[in-house]
């Protein structure tokens, strides 16, 4: 059963609400094509800021963007065997092209490391030419058994950065730097709090030396992975054999990273900030960050209201807002509402005969909350009640996630929790594959990170939760998408 606003209620059906929340902010339709989706132009209008902000961020950080093809040779995939091992079940094969049988079949890209080291190997020669800091935007196709719009389809897209390095420091350096910016990323403008830290060995990106990643509690308790960034070693350097000469004249293999963030972080502003009207955009990513409504009866009302209405949209764009003034013609101002308010724009100014009569817009916020602004103040006003609500927004789901947070679980704990509520567990583990397996097995939940020292109880935990061993590192478990 839905609410008045047509969407299944989140203590109902978590799963029917996020997509109700989707088709009802028209972010993405499913596709003909099984397991794709189409991201419609309001979900596309997300990335498009996410892409802007992030793309900003990395060529601060040096990097540069440029494309790799689509199609990758079979036998590049096969050259890395934890690689190919890890991706096989995902891929996409072309056998035929131009209606003939391939010489050697094409996989449609998983992940591009294998061809932009095969191409690293003919840029690289001296130490002169490292660090070498690459980015695409790109897509990327994994055969989904499963899919769920935004979370897990067939064809997804990505930023999917790579880079090569001189040593082992160098490299560590960039996958923890990156770690950084994605969490930046994601609490700066998604307004979404992340713990950092490292996978396990059994959770690490196939081929990698160490994978790091951002992970974040959404509202029906259950962990998203938003982002990871890997250490890759010298695995590839050697299968591609990509050198360099040294400083002292020798040769050396250089060190590796990659890292990524997909259309997936759409997926999770939607399941962070939702309600049971829909979604709420944090205004750093709003598509339109305010909607302007006129409200009149009479020909004279609605030229002092359009006036007030024009003026106020005119300032505010001015100011580098994103606005929309909404003078649809034969529709109630109510539905306007209805409308804006499922695309979760945060902030809503309603222009009546007595507002322009006493100099204001009435202004009525996404997260709750109206009252009048003065006209000479809009600018100013607006922009504060933004930023209020964007550090709202992340308060608000800091606070949710440290109250789904458990920390010194005991093994009953830990099953109860994961076979209940679920959320955020905390405990010590003993780095063993079999513990970790077996919990994954009783309770469905994985080792999300070993969280780096910021997140750590304040205790160090002495025993494993679930075999009692002495305790290696503190681990965080979760159900997770």
């Amino acid at each position: 059963m839905s609410n008045g606003s047509g969407i299944t209620p989140r203590a109902q059906d978590f799963s029917a609400w996020y997509n109700d929340a989707i088709m009802r902010a028209e972010l993405a339709d499913y596709s003909p094509v099984r397991g794709c989706m189409v991201i419609r132009p309001n979900g596309y209008a997300i990335w498009e800021l996410m892409q802007r902000a992030l793309d900003d961020m990395f060529k601060a950080t040096g990097h540069r963007n440029a494309y790799f093809p689509l199609f990758i040779p079979q036998s590049f995939l096969e050259k890395e065997a934890e690689h190919v091992e890890g991706f096989a079940p995902q891929t996409a094969v072309v056998t035929r092209g131009g209606g003939k049988e391939l010489e050697e079949p094409l996989v449609i890209r998983p992940t591009s490391e294998t061809i932009i080291y095969a191409m690293f190997a003919k840029w690289i020669q001296s130490y002169r030419d490292l660090p070498l800091l690459i980015n695409q935007w790109a897509n990327i196709v994994r055969w989904e058994l499963r899919t769920r719009l935004f979370l897990r389809t067939t064809e997804f897209l990505w930023q999917e950065g790579h880079t090569a390095h001189v040593d082992e420091a160098e490299a560590e350096r960039e996958a923890r730097m990156i770690l950084g910016l994605y969490r930046r990323f994601a609490e700066e403008w998604m307004a979404m709090p992340v713990i950092t830290g490292i996978k396990t060995a059994s959770e690490k990106f196939a081929g990698a030396l160490r994978t790091y990643a951002i992970e974040a509690l959404m509202q029906d308790n259950r962990a998203l992975q938003a982002g990871t960034s890997h250490n890759l070693g010298q695995n590839f350097a050697k299968v591609f054999g990509v050198q360099y000469q040294t400083a002292e004249g020798g040769v050396a293999h250089v060190w590796n990273t990659s890292w990524g963030v997909s259309t997936r972080l759409i997926g999770g502003l939607v399941m962070t900030h939702g309600d049971d009207v829909g979604i709420v955009c944090p205004p750093r990513l709003a598509p339109v960050q305010v909607v302007i409504v006129p409200i009149y009866k009479t020909d004279t009302e609605r030229a002092a209201v359009m006036e007030v209405s024009t003026t106020s949209a005119e300032m505010l764009r001015a100011a580098g807002l994103r606005v929309e003034l909404d003078g649809r013609e034969g529709m109630k101002p109510g539905a306007k509402y209805y409308d804006w308010e499922g695309r979760g724009v945060p902030l809503r100014l309603e222009v009546g005969p007595r507002d322009v009569g006493q100099g204001q817009v009435t202004a009525a916020q996404r997260t709750g909350g109206k009252s009048p602004i003065r006209v000479g103040e809009l600018v100013r006003s607006v922009t504060f009640r933004l930023e209020a609500i964007q550090r709202e927004l992340l308060e608000r789901a800091r606070t949710r996630c440290e109250q789904r947070t458990r920390r010194g679980v005991t093994k009953g704990e830990l099953i109860a929790m994961m076979n209940g509520e679920g959320g955020f567990a905390f405990g010590g583990f003993c780095g063993s594959g079999e513990c970790e397996a077996a919990i994954k097995e009783q309770t469905k939940a994985t080792i999300r990170v070993l969280p780096d020292e910021e997140f750590r109880s304040p205790i160090a935990p002495v025993r494993c939760v679930w075999c009692e061993a002495p305790s290696v590192a503190e681990a965080v478990w979760a159900r997770a998408y």
